[in-house]
């Protein structure tokens, strides 16, 4: 049996696929080959042109490469302190370089603002060789990681992105890439936002970040920019602004195939500026908040609270957050034990006829079975119900 509640206001979002919002408001006008929005709070994709388009990646790669370093570094294979040596394949590599050579001894965390900030493709060599052992089975690495991710049409061929034959991906990809790569390692994001870095002994005028957009836009804080003659001029930014009633509001926009280095900053810029005005923030639920307080069955507590350990936020079209509704659904009756975060039904957010989110809810507490007398009593009670 299923138990449904309607109200005005809604729950919470869990680790919930991209859904693209509702009743969705005309995009400006982009000149790009495709592009994305997504408001990251509110996981939504408010705004989309050819986004399963094949195209090749070119630096964009170097995110895969970041998401497999910090993985390293989460188990404690690599440490940010740990040298690492400078291959010849390395210094050879063509294109942005960071400018290491096979005399130096580089720490990790020297690596990583290389291959970031710099988007130096002999950095992001010097750490796939070192995560790897070598960057075929690096490659092999990023492959596999992309499937635990659900990046269905990417495939790589090398860590940093240069042309070459099935190295492709798309800006649905992309965006879970770097969506994922944000929430899974929020503790390395910082590299994203640096905007000048350069190694001892290399030169300085290579030391300013490629994303523009962190000198133009102070609410701008990552992500990367990549360009092959292939690829055009691409840009993955995202933004975090702050609304009264809402908190911090998180935009990501992906730009792909732009004509020139300006024009990807321009029309990055034009998107994440679209994405804040056109689509407001709406918070539904604190993080913790019960949504529902259903009765539990044959349990020490008569009943448990459903809800998220983070914020329920939800993008709607500016204007239209009083129409928004919640329904909840789950099994009844709830009959013990439960334990903490388990996921207890869901909560549908719709906005007219179109759904916005379906998110989970979890037990925020753990209730554990009822000794013999009460599951009886409860046994006893059910069945009179």
């Amino acid at each position: 049996m299923k138990y449904f509640l309607q109200a005005v206001a809604a729950p919470l979002l869990a680790s919930v696929s991209l859904i693209a919002a509702a009743q969705p408001v005309a995009g400006p006008e982009i000149a790009a080959k495709a592009y994305m929005v997504v408001d990251v709070t509110a996981n939504q994709v408010l705004l989309e042109k050819d986004i399963d388009m094949v195209v090749e990646p070119a630096s964009l790669t170097k995110l895969m490469t970041a998401y497999l370093v910090f993985d390293a570094l989460r188990s404690k294979k690599i440490t940010l302190t740990q040298t690492l040596p400078v291959s010849l394949k390395a210094w050879k590599m063509p294109g942005s370089r960071m400018f290491i050579d096979p005399k130096m001894q580089v720490p990790v965390e020297d690596l990583i603002k290389g291959m970031i900030v710099q988007s130096g493709n002999d950095a992001t060599m010097a750490l796939a060789e070192g995560v790897g052992g070598t960057s075929e089975r690096f490659v092999e690495m990023m492959n596999a990681q992309a499937k635990a991710l659900g990046m269905k049409s990417t495939g790589y061929r090398n860590p940093e992105g240069l042309t070459e034959a099935g190295h492709t991906t798309t800006a649905r990809d992309l965006s879970i890439l770097a969506t994922r790569l944000m929430r899974d390692f929020p503790e390395y994001a910082h590299y994203d936002g640096m905007k000048k870095y350069h190694y001892p002994g290399t030169p300085v005028s290579n030391e300013n970040n490629r994303n523009g957009l962190l000198f133009r836009d102070p609410t701008v804080d990552g992500l990367k920019t990549g360009h092959t003659d292939a690829a055009g001029y691409c840009l993955i930014a995202t933004a975090k602004r702050d609304f009264p009633n809402v908190g911090s509001r998180r935009i990501l926009t992906i730009l792909l195939g732009a004509a020139s280095e300006n024009a990807r900053l321009n029309e990055s810029q034009k998107l994440l500026n679209w994405g804040y005005t056109a689509y407001e923030g709406v918070k539904l639920f604190d993080a913790n908040q019960a949504v529902v307080t259903p009765n539990v069955w044959k349990g020490t507590t008569p009943t448990m609270k459903l809800g998220r350990p983070d914020a329920i936020v939800v993008a709607v079209p500016a204007g239209n957050a009083a129409k928004v509704k919640t329904e909840i659904q789950r099994p009844d009756p709830l009959v013990a034990p439960f334990t903490k975060g388990q996921a207890v039904g869901a909560l549908k957010v719709t906005l007219g006829e179109q759904t916005l989110l379906t998110v989970p809810l979890l037990a925020l507490d753990g209730v554990e079975q009822a000794g013999i007398l009460g599951r009886a009593w409860d046994s006893i009670r059910l069945w009179i119900k």
